[in-house]
């Protein structure tokens, strides 16, 4: 469902959208912040640059969470194993942890990684494209 445009985008208006989704692999939200303050004129970048805004703003939030949940297991379990008496080294669990933290954040590198690298080649020629879920948002907030 695109809307209605009169007039498709402008090369120069399909370059910023593009460099909206790519910039945010590089410099996470500031990227496309800098370019929905500098073309928010333009519809179509304003849409694609929101998207990457909300994206980044959605993984940040995760990611705190994530950072929340991995500290709290990893001091309740360092307290757990204090209240023991037993000192025979650091507790197994945090080793079990930690990885499942990393591919955590590391699956959600790839995520952008790939909104990025999809949705920026659909701006680049000129395609309303839509992230799932955000893509909505990012229509009713610049009002299309």
């Amino acid at each position: 469902m695109e809307p209605e445009i009169k007039a498709p985008p402008t090369p120069d208006e399909r370059t910023f959208a593009m460099l909206a989704h790519l910039l945010q692999l590089f410099g996470g939200f500031i990227g496309p912040l800098v370019i929905y303050f500098v073309k928010r004129n333009s519809r179509f970048v304003a849409f694609h640059a929101l998207q990457a805004l909300i994206w980044q703003a959605i993984y940040f939030v995760v990611s705190m969470v994530g950072v929340v949940v991995w500290m709290a297991l990893f001091f309740g379990t360092i307290a757990m194993h204090a209240n023991s008496g037993a000192s025979k080294g650091p507790p197994v669990e945090l080793f079990l942890f930690f990885p499942l933290i990393w591919l955590f954040f590391a699956g959600g590198w790839v995520v952008t990684l790939i909104l990025s690298i999809v949705y920026g080649i659909k701006a680049n020629q000129g395609q309303w494209a839509r992230y799932p879920v955000i893509g909505r948002w990012a229509h009713r907030l610049i009002g299309i």
